[in-house]
């Protein structure tokens, strides 16, 4: 492996694989250090799953010009990285008269950002859209251009594509120090040394941590927000088809309730700040919080069981905008408190930070003719492998995992490290009985893939 690189990434979170992909394909080589021993395995492994349009995000922000971006981006590469995506919009909804109140403002907000397609509902209209909702709500008002997404095999794409056209990827690799000398940077990491013209910091929630080590400070301090979500059985999901949204507060967009590209009804986050980086457990007092306020919204939920539960921990900090610090002195980016929206706005960030480098007079060669590669087809709402021919049958029935699918995830140019990888490649262990029926195959089918056999790891767990 060559130790030197155009680029090197800190990071292999959604934002980390979008911008590897940006510049390998802007003809850059770049290298990919993760710190866990799989992707996605911070602030990314756990979300709602949703591409947001941004009609809520502060007007004229970074946050705002990145989501937009972001969108339009997604929505023209989707069908060429083969990525799922599900046109279902979004109804915000007023449950009370003072949320009533505060509906004009957040319509204006969103026209203000170019989601012009935004409209007010009356009470009788959201009832006759979606029945099952409580008769309770008030009003609200429609975004039409809101889609679920598969948040994994999304960031997997643009990762498999950079690696695919060059990019190196080093996980279990932890940045410890860094010097910035003679127009380059000297990295030291858990894997030993590398040298790089350029560093992009995209840590996550290691983000103001990796700003101390390379540059000595950092502009924001990050406060780990933790978000638990419920996920209801996959017979729930026929009780709404919007995605329905609350009045935002200026912490939180509070608990959404939406199907689930995978096909099961999600509800969802809580927001809990903490000082902890890596504590992402749940807890049954808000967990049965959550399901309560999710039957107050649908009373018809009550009939239906919760098949998993889930947290994932936000990179928020003092700033209600993103933290993106170019110095182009020292050939340095930090792409920092990328909170709830990383996931719709990826690409987005990518684009802004290449063309920063632009300006510095960074450029190369982009790719005439990038290999686009395959991808993880999980959708309940588009064609699995299931339904073709020669899949080795299902191993997982739950969520319908054929033996075809594991073993692509295991034999291919980014295998998981871990049974949780393998989880977001394949969706094994994630239905109804989590793993309850095919974990003894599974560990068959995995022994020498993993650094620790399948039965270590639950004992670990």
């Amino acid at each position: 492996m060559n130790n030197k690189f155009d680029i090197a990434i800190v990071g292999a979170g959604v934002v980390g694989c979008a911008m590897a992909r940006q510049l390998t394909l802007c003809g850059a080589t770049v290298l990919v250090l993760e710190k866990a021993v799989d992707v996605l395995d911070g602030a990314s492994k756990g979300n709602s799953a949703i591409l947001h349009t941004g009609f809520d995000a502060p007007v004229n922000s970074l946050e705002q010009s990145c989501i937009a971006s972001g969108y339009a981006n997604y929505l023209s590469h989707a069908a060429e990285l083969n990525l799922p995506i599900l046109k279902s919009g979004a109804l915000v909804l007023a449950w009370d008269q003072q949320q009533l109140a505060q509906l004009p403002e957040l319509i204006d907000k969103a026209h203000a950002n170019g989601v012009n397609d935004v409209a007010r509902l009356t009470r009788e209209e959201i009832l006759a859209r979606e029945p099952n909702l409580a008769p309770s709500v008030v009003g609200g008002f429609e975004v039409p251009g809101e889609y679920l997404i598969d948040p994994w095999a999304t960031a997997h794409a643009y990762l498999l594509q950079a690696i695919a056209n060059g990019t190196e990827l080093l996980r279990g690799t932890e940045v410890l120090d860094g010097e910035y000398t003679n127009g380059y940077w000297n990295l030291k990491t858990s894997a030993g040394d590398f040298v790089a013209d350029h560093v992009i910091n995209c840590a996550g929630l290691y983000g103001d941590i990796v700003d101390q080590r390379l540059v000595g400070e950092s502009c924001f301090t990050i406060t780990p927000r933790k978000g638990q979500f419920v996920v209801f059985d996959k017979a729930a999901s026929d009780l709404t088809t919007a995605i329905l949204l609350p009045v935002p507060t200026k912490k939180t967009k509070g608990v959404v309730v939406c199907r689930t590209i995978f096909g099961n009804l999600l509800l969802g986050p809580t927001a809990e700040d903490q000082t902890s980086r890596v504590d992402a457990s749940t807890n049954r007092e808000a967990l049965l919080a959550l399901r309560d306020r999710g039957i107050d919204m649908i009373p018809k939920l009550e009939n239906f069981d919760v098949t998993a539960a889930y947290a994932g921990l936000r990179p928020a900090c003092e700033h209600s905008d993103y933290q993106i610090r170019h110095m182009p002195d020292q050939q340095y980016i930090c792409v920092g408190s990328i909170r709830s929206t990383g996931l719709s706005g990826a690409l987005g960030i990518a684009q802004y930070v290449n063309k920063l480098l632009v300006e510095t007079r960074f450029s190369n060669q982009p790719l005439t003719s990038p290999v686009i590669p395959d991808v993880d087809r999980l959708s309940n709402y588009h064609p699995r492998d299931w339904q073709d021919q020669n899949n080795g049958g299902i191993v997982c029935h739950c969520e319908s995992v054929t033996r075809r699918e594991i073993m692509n995830a295991l034999t291919g140019p980014m295998p998981p490290a871990s049974l949780q990888g393998l989880k977001r490649r394949t969706r094994v262990c994630m239905g109804r009985c989590q793993g309850f029926y095919c974990t003894a195959e599974l560990a068959k089918m995995t022994k020498g893939y993993f650094e620790l056999p399948l039965g270590v790891q639950h004992e670990n767990s």
